[in-house]
């Protein structure tokens, strides 16, 4: 069964054109990941989905209701849970969580199920104001007022930007607890790395996708030798590398620089020669093999 089809989805804004005709579906009880980085499209996307906005062209269904026609039920069915935190700051995290009950009808009580190993990490600061809280517990908060009247759709807008690491580990465990609860997860992230833990993934750049795939299967698909370079200076070596035949990409990663190389016009030798007469010492290359951002970076440069 499809929990979210899409088909042709176009917005803008004046003549900034937000997204160009996309069309994906979910599955039910998938969890599904819009992968990009900020102004790629992703939120614009969300708010069409969650009925906030309009679309100029195509047409939408989430759970089966057009989200024009069926706006109103389909509000009562999703959770939505938007990139910036936009719970009522003065109020308490008790409050705050009964109150978006009583929106929906429901009560703490009926669905506490769902929330509870969530809300159990911050049920000690209950009756903190949600102003006061850290990022992590801010998230956790509004993740269970969006699951409170226990949504057949979950809508996640870059939960985790800004949020520390190990926070952003312990969110997707619950991501992964949620899941097997049956809830089809639609969440979108710059993070390339927490691509690998969807089930799928759309690859978004200036409103248009770049791949609809698998994370494995989007990295099966890198067929280019990848190697990691390092020299003791890392900016001169991002010009020098561009410079050199036989590169086809380089793209600072961390501390190193990954390259694309074609090894008819270059070996890792030759390459070598060629950084130490561009007076780089200490090198480094290494073969790699790719992650989701070097997928990303190939397709979107292409």
């Amino acid at each position: 069964m499809t929990a979210i089809n899409v088909e042709s989805i176009s917005k803008k804004y004046g003549k900034v054109e937000a997204l160009h005709s996309l069309s994906f579906s979910v599955n039910e009880g998938e969890l599904f990941g819009l992968i990009g980085p900020d102004g790629a499209g992703k939120t614009t996307l969300f708010r069409i989905l969650t009925t906030l906005i309009k679309a100029d062209d195509g047409t939408a269904t989430v759970d089966g209701l057009d989200v024009v026609k069926d706006y109103k039920e389909i509000r009562n069915r999703v959770g939505y849970m938007p990139g910036r935190f936009s719970l009522y700051q003065d109020m308490t995290i008790e409050e705050n969580l009964r109150f978006f009950a009583t929106v929906f009808n429901t009560t703490i009580e009926e669905n506490y199920h769902l929330i509870k190993d969530i809300y159990q990490q911050i049920e000690p600061f209950k009756n903190r104001r949600a102003g006061k809280l850290s990022g992590g517990m801010k998230q956790k908060l509004a993740l269970c007022c969006a699951l409170i009247h226990k949504p057949t759709v979950l809508f996640l807008d870059e939960p985790t930007t800004g949020v520390d690491p190990v926070s952003r580990k312990e969110f997707w465990e619950m991501l992964k607890t949620l899941k097997s609860e049956g809830i089809t997860i639609l969440v979108s992230t710059p993070y390339m790395d927490e691509a690998v833990l969807c089930d799928r993934i759309a690859l978004i750049q200036n409103g248009n996708f770049l791949g609809i795939e698998t994370p494995q299967e989007i990295i099966r698909k890198f067929k280019d030798t990848l190697w990691s370079v390092k020299s003791h200076k890392m900016s001169a070596l991002l010009t020098d590398l561009r410079r050199c035949t036989g590169i086809r990409s380089c793209f600072a990663f961390g501390e190193v620089h990954h390259v694309t190389v074609d090894e008819t016009q270059l070996t890792k030798t030759s390459l070598e020669h060629y950084l130490e007469e561009k007076g780089h010492f200490n090198i480094e290359i290494r073969p790699i093999k790719p992650s989701i951002e070097d997928c990303y970076m190939q397709l979107a440069s292409e």
